[in-house]
């Protein structure tokens, strides 16, 4: 089941939109793209939510990237 918002889909269209450009620019490798992301997640978890909800918050973002993955054998 999807997940409402505060957001609207264009906003979100728009920052995911600005940030792909940014890697794609730079030619950037999905190896390090995905450690980019990695460690931009860590450093919000990390400075931006409370110590005692950071495990948490954490596993709540990994489990639903797990949901979010597709199952297609594309590549």
């Amino acid at each position: 089941m999807p997940q409402s918002s505060r957001y609207s889909d264009e906003q979100i269209e728009q920052l995911l939109a600005k940030l792909v450009n940014v890697l794609e620019e730079q030619q950037t490798p999905v190896d390090l793209s995905l450690m980019l992301l990695g460690n931009l997640v860590t450093n919000l978890i990390n400075t931006s939510i409370a110590p005692a909800q950071r495990k948490y918050l954490a596993k709540s973002f990994a489990d639903a990237l797990q949901a979010s993955i597709n199952e297609d054998k594309a590549h």
